[in-house]
């Protein structure tokens, strides 16, 4: 381009040096304003169609496309049906202390319901062990984070089943530890929307994902914790944050890349808006506001440069109006024309040298990455093999809890139609839970009697036996269902 005009102004063209001068002048524009981007309300938020989408995920990109279409949704299409809270919150401790002072009051009965409570602990314990055991066995050969010398040789189809094992075991743990899958329909909303309160937004491309599953339990509305909130306070972009959001108190993930592993995750405070966020593979992506005052300030400060320093030149050295301005045009285009949104992973770790790469863009782009890493350091609970521990723990607790409701509540029922009890206990249960808590949860009457009814067979005098069954399906059993196919959402009994 240099070349171009030098020759148009030793030829005396001046036609063709305003047609090379305004060519070179629209392509900085284009740069400083984003080329791709100009001339649209608002940036498309995936960066790709639908029609290049994988046949796996061929029915969420179409949900996408369908809440790209819609005017500032605050939630999933019904989700009130979509979504239900089955989560007790309350600790067992916390638990055993109301039913002591609401249905065992007497000293008799304390008594009795704590050698009832001691009983039930060391059964569930007895059976929970052995399903941790089979678990982390099951888990072993895929575990990314072995510290033994020897690590199993595995190809990419056998890595594939055995995670399909793994996540065929855990689907009955999750659902007794009382998450709720998070539907399709959840996780395209998700991925479109992005909440005004998040400075740091992330985009994704599912092509690079092989399958993706979101559990969660606890859904809140209010604020979420400093810690876990993406962006600072401060700051030229700073906006006042809303009173109110839709969070969940624990996000389990499953998702796999296609030139990865399984990678399984719990978090803590998690929007509904930002579970893309939690994702293994994404990229940072400035919003078009700010990307618009960026240049804008860009812009303003190049032309103060030009003003100051461009008329001395001008004047001292007697440098060509024509070749001045093709400088700046050059030096406008370097700073501008930076990558915008470089691949990034949520363990990333800041490197301090990267924001002296000479861009504005690169500059923000690092400093928002760095409040990426921040909030994820914060919002992770535990991952991989901990994660199974927990889920086994939690799953635990949550069994223990149905069972100390059903015996104090079936113990205060009337006479009746014994086919009617899961459906009275459910009631039941849920009116008091939402009378001490405010929280409207869903309790599975039918569930905690047939935990109730186990517990039941094996109580005799002394240790209790080896083995405290359940009318569920057992275990092993489970490993024998077929894995959902990658981006739909297993059913949920």
């Amino acid at each position: 381009m240099l070349l171009a005009l030098r020759m148009c102004a030793r030829l005396n063209d001046n036609q063709t040096f305003l047609r090379v001068l305004g060519l070179c002048m629209l392509r900085v524009a284009r740069a400083a304003c984003g080329a791709g981007w100009g001339g649209c309300p608002r940036p498309p938020l995936r960066p790709w169609a639908p029609e290049a989408a994988s046949r796996p995920h061929s029915s969420l990109t179409t949900k996408m496309g369908e809440y790209r279409k819609m005017w500032n949704p605050t939630e999933p299409r019904n989700w009130a049906q979509q979504y239900q809270e089955r989560f007790i919150p309350f600790s067992k401790d916390q638990l055993l202390q109301l039913l002591l002072q609401e249905f065992h009051s007497s000293s008799s009965a304390k008594v009795a319901f704590q050698e009832f409570v001691t009983h039930t602990d060391i059964c569930i314990l007895s059976q929970y062990d052995r399903t941790l055991t089979q678990l982390q066995a099951l888990y072993d050969p895929i575990n990314p984070d072995r510290e033994t010398l020897e690590q199993p040789f595995l190809t990419d189809p056998q890595r594939l089943d055995n995670e399909q094992e793994v996540l065929r075991a855990l689907a009955p743990l999750l659902d007794q530890a009382n998450f709720s899958p998070l539907s399709e329909d959840t996780l395209a909303y998700a991925l479109v929307v992005h909440h005004p309160q998040d400075e740091v937004q992330v985009t994704i491309n599912l092509d690079h994902y092989a399958y993706i599953q979101f559990w969660a339990l606890g859904q809140r509305v209010g604020r979420l914790p400093r810690k876990s909130m993406v962006g600072s306070e401060r700051g030229f972009f700073t906006k006042s944050p809303p009173a109110e959001r839709r969070y969940f108190k624990r996000v389990v993930v499953a998702a796999r890349t296609k030139q990865g592993h399984l990678v399984l995750k719990s978090f803590k405070d998690t929007p509904l808006e930002g579970l893309e966020q939690l994702l293994p593979e994404l990229k940072v992506r400035t919003p078009l506001l700010q990307r618009a005052l960026l240049n804008a300030m860009l812009l303003v400060s190049g032309l103060v440069f030009f003003v100051n320093v461009g008329m001395v030149v001008l004047s001292d050295l007697k440098v060509a109006t024509s070749l001045l301005l093709l400088l700046f045009a050059i030096f406008m285009a370097h700073r501008a024309s930076k990558p915008l949104s470089p691949r990034v992973e949520s363990s990333m770790v800041w490197n301090p040298m990267n924001a002296w790469n000479g861009s504005m863009f690169g500059q923000h782009r690092n400093l928002q990455a760095l409040e990426l890493a921040h909030m994820l350091y914060f919002r992770s609970t535990s991952n991989n093999s901990e994660l199974i521990t927990a889920l086994v723990h939690r799953a635990q607790e949550e069994h223990a809890k149905e069972v100390l409701l059903a015996h104090s509540f079936m113990g205060r029922r009337g006479p009746g139609p014994p086919e009617d009890s899961a459906r009275w206990l459910q009631a039941s249960v849920e009116a008091w839970l939402l009378a001490r808590t405010g929280c409207d949860v869903t309790f599975n009457g039918a569930r905690a009697l047939s935990h109730l009814e186990a517990l039941s067979r094996n109580m005799s005098p002394g240790p209790p036996p080896n083995l405290c069954r359940s009318s569920r399906p057992s275990w092993a059993a489970q490993l024998q269902r077929p894995l959902a196919p990658p981006g739909t959402q297993p059913s949920r009994e």
